[in-house]
């Protein structure tokens, strides 16, 4: 293994072009110019402590009855993800929870789950054996929501509590899908497509790949949902060891043989463009300073989010359904950039009137005759 030339302590990001099996990604484009050419090909990496310190006992599962005339003007967000999205749920720390407390009248499910991939694993036997399903991926946990698989199967024995969520959830009223994936299938060396990494195509079925499994979930969601607005979130930067826990580098340049973490984000993008989705990117440091020199205030072993780096992606993440529902202008979404040193966790963002008025002159209009109700005129 050799480390070349690579300079993580500085920004030296240049021109160029990267390929990444049939995509061209060109690094002049806002979403990927943090992408280096300097790639290391890692043999192993150090696996990540996948359990919550926050996560309570044993949970006895229990049928919820649906309501069948919940509240109109209840906001209904479903999350799912991996351990991102599951930390701190012991606690109300998670961040499907917090996104809830800055998003008015939002009932939040959260579907997160410790260790899981997007793709279905290619150590599973048998991706067309509905009835003994067992695997709990994001593909598979949009089938137990759907009713294509049986969910008690799937998640009775190891995760009731997430199952007790999901027997709560009446699809036709799901306002939002949050999907958040990509760590677990980098290092699980889950196929980014269907070709193979020089770009060649393959015989692999669609539910074994990353973008395959993404966007057949989607399309799952969609059919039972399909009222629902969909948000991308990318899988978090972040810095990685070898198995003898020996610094390799970050997400920009460790591969896996098939491509970085910053290439499964790029392949995210791909599904959200052709789903017609939102995206939140937890990557390329467009939102927030979680990079090199900040990762060990943002996370809590270089890959996991601290409370603190929840309580940030949370804020940021609520831009979007706060922009789309009118609760607060859609310039907030992209004004909003959060340095972790200057971070106070009950703020709210509000951009500046003079601001909104140059830039966003429809949107100041509707600010000042108090049409925001988060965003109320001084």
């Amino acid at each position: 293994m050799v480390l070349s030339g690579c300079s993580l302590g500085k920004d030296d990001s240049k021109e160029a072009t990267e390929y990444i099996n049939d995509e061209n990604v060109d690094a002049s484009d806002d979403a990927s110019q943090e992408i280096s050419s300097n790639i290391i090909v890692a043999d192993s990496l150090e696996e990540p402590d996948y359990n919550d310190p926050t996560a309570g006992a044993s949970v006895e599962v229990t049928e919820t009855p649906q309501e069948e005339n919940p509240v109109d003007d209840n906001l209904v967000m479903v999350f799912f993800g991996d351990s991102q999205m599951a930390n701190g749920r012991g606690d109300g720390t998670d961040i499907p929870t917090l996104v809830g407390q800055r998003v008015p009248n939002a009932t939040v499910y959260n579907l997160g789950i410790g260790g899981t991939t997007a793709a279905f694993k290619r150590t599973s036997a048998g991706y067309l054996d509905y009835e003994n399903w067992t695997d709990n991926c994001f593909l598979g946990m949009t089938y137990c929501l759907s009713g294509q698989v049986d969910r008690n199967k799937v998640l009775a024995e190891s995760f009731p509590d997430v199952l007790n969520t999901m027997n709560q959830i009446d699809p036709s009223q799901v306002d939002y899908y949050f999907i958040e994936y990509g760590f677990n299938d980098f290092m699980m060396k889950t196929p980014l497509d269907i070709n193979d990494p020089d770009g060649n195509p393959t015989d692999l079925p669609q539910e074994y790949t990353f973008y395959g499994s993404l966007s057949y979930g989607i399309n799952v969601l969609k059919r039972i949902s399909p009222q629902a607005k969909f948000v991308m979130i990318y899988p978090f930067y972040g810095i990685y060891k070898d198995g003898n826990g020996a610094y390799l580098g970050d997400s920009f340049i460790v591969s896996n043989g098939i491509g970085t973490l910053a290439n499964y984000a790029d392949k995210m993008r791909n599904v959200a463009e052709d789903q017609g989705t939102y995206i939140f990117d937890g990557m390329y440091h467009t939102k927030c300073d979680l990079y090199v020199d900040t990762q060990e205030q943002y996370l809590q072993d270089t890959v996991h989010l601290t409370e603190t780096g929840r309580r940030i992606m949370a804020r940021l993440i609520a831009h979007i359904p706060n922009g789309v529902e009118g609760y607060e202008p859609t310039a907030y979404r992209d004004g909003d950039f959060i340095k972790i040193a200057e971070f106070n966790p009950d703020e709210t963002y509000r951009m500046d009137p003079a601001t909104l008025k140059e830039h966003f002159s429809d949107q100041y209009e509707k600010y000042i005759n108090g049409d925001y109700i988060l965003a109320q005129p001084q």
